[in-house]
């Protein structure tokens, strides 16, 4: 097969006008009649796509390919309804891919969990690989997590303790006790939060010592003998019950990693957290954890917002729950990582910030994830940008609900390929060119997906690409 018909065929299956009976025909592709290797990417395009039809979705669970079915189980784009509908595959595969969930996080994109009973389901999987799956989710709802404190597999119990804060106390008694010493290890490490004697034996564990190190509550004499030996500093200095006067201590360690996680504490003020000497890498991002632990808290948004500290700021910018005011302050603060982070989590980042974010960053994933914000601005950019220098910024112009027809087609000749690509996209583009472009290596997979693409014309790409009628 020629390579651009495959291209157009890729483009097709990602059409959001791509009528129903041309997907179902595109989904009938089982490998026997085209080559799979050929289609095999516009199929799973099609798998993936959003909304499908119930004869789409019956279709894809009865797929003789488990591949498509896998597909579909990981699909962050399906109704968790439907996909369930694969709990009772024949596939190991299929099961585990369901359990697990999507792969990967795309910001401000939200992926509905699959129902606490299905994942019970999965769970009493007899395939160890569906059962692990499920516990490796990132998708499992808090009910169903605190749900498993009871359950006969101690890797279900470990899960439970992340409810820690949830569970009856009876159930926290029993964790603790657990006949199983991963399990013990990891209530243990919750309770510790609150338990002194808990953290010290936990302190003697090399399996368990840095979390406890981090996290415990600690006795005096503990805390004064892991400064004294200085076990782990920069870890230490992070612990919540540390003493006062050992912080202090702590604040002008020459370990620069020492200084720094001590100027995090969330309880410094702001003239102290400024007095210590640290120092923030130029591109470091910030995962102050009191921080984003409260991403919904207003207070701690407050401190981490106006805090003149960049990490805290910059963790700050990752919560998508910033109020507006809060939001303006971090978009003036000028910092570029704080306005990459807003542009990526922020569902109102202003307009301004993506702008700059786009045009510092070039063909980047912060680049990408400004472009592809519902704010991105869209009109005025054919006047301000059509005859710009730098192809990036020609291809904004395709954004403008003005741009004219003839601008499109003109910017389908651009000479920067992903200007020309957008310019085949666009449903403006006269129809004479959207066709040349299908036979246009480069453009074929754009000008497939292009919705102003004629029914007739999506039926024939499938046809040069070998799908069966």
């Amino acid at each position: 097969m020629v390579a651009h018909h495959a291209s157009a065929l890729d483009g097709v299956a990602r059409n959001p006008a791509l009528p129903t009976p041309l997907l179902l025909r595109l989904l009938a592709i089982d490998g026997n009649g085209a080559a799979l290797g050929v289609v095999g990417r516009a199929l799973a395009l099609a798998v993936q796509r959003p909304g499908l039809p119930e004869a789409a979705v019956a279709r894809i669970l009865a797929h003789p390919l488990h591949g498509v079915r896998v597909e579909f189980a990981t699909s962050a784009r399906a109704d968790p309804a439907q996909r369930a509908r694969l709990a009772d595959d024949r596939c190991p595969e299929v099961r585990a891919a369901l359990a697990h969930g999507p792969d990967g996080h795309i910001p401000r994109t939200h992926v509905p969990p699959l129902p606490d009973e299905v994942c019970a389901r999965l769970l009493a999987d007899p395939e160890a690989t569906v059962r692990t799956a499920l516990l490796n989710s990132p998708y499992l709802t808090a009910s169903f997590t605190a749900s498993l404190a009871t359950h006969r597999d101690p890797a279900a119990r470990r899960i439970a303790t992340r409810a820690w804060a949830v569970l009856p106390a009876g159930e926290r008694a029993a964790l603790l006790a657990d006949h199983d010493p991963a399990v013990r290890r990891a209530a243990a490490l919750r309770e510790c939060r609150r338990d002194a004697d808990l953290t010290a034996e936990l302190l003697r564990d090399p399996e368990s010592a840095v979390g406890a190190l981090r996290h415990g509550l600690l006795h005096r004499t503990d805390a004064e003998r892991l400064v004294a030996e200085r076990t782990r500093p920069a870890d230490l200095a992070g612990n919540p019950s540390l003493p006062a006067d050992l912080v202090e201590r702590l604040a002008v360690d020459p370990d620069e990693d020492v200084r720094l996680a001590v100027s995090l504490r969330p309880e410094l003020d702001e003239t102290r957290r400024m007095r210590i000497a640290f120092t923030v890498g130029e591109f470091a991002r910030g995962d102050v954890e009191w921080v984003r632990d409260g991403a919904a808290d207003p207070d701690v948004l407050r401190r981490a917002a106006t805090s003149a500290h960049p990490l805290l700021r910059r963790t700050a910018a990752q919560s998508p729950h910033l109020p507006p005011d809060l939001l303006r302050r971090l978009a003036d603060t000028r910092d570029p990582v704080v306005e990459d982070l807003l542009g990526i989590h922020h569902p109102d980042t202003p307009e301004d910030v993506l702008l700059r974010v786009y045009a510092r960053l070039g063909d980047t994933f912060s680049a990408w994830m400004a472009e592809s914000h519902p704010r991105f601005p869209r009109e005025g950019l054919a006047a301000r940008y059509a005859d710009h220098p730098d192809g990036a910024h020609r291809r904004l112009a395709v954004r403008d609900p003005a741009a004219t027809p003839a601008l499109i087609e003109r910017l389908s000749h651009d000479p920067a390929v992903w200007t020309r690509q957008a310019a085949a996209g666009d449903p403006r583009l006269p129809l004479p060119r959207l066709r040349e472009a299908l036979h246009i290596p480069e453009l074929a997979s754009s000008a497939g997906a292009n919705p102003a693409l004629p029914v007739e014309e999506m039926a024939g790409v499938l046809e040069r690409a070998g799908v069966p009628a």
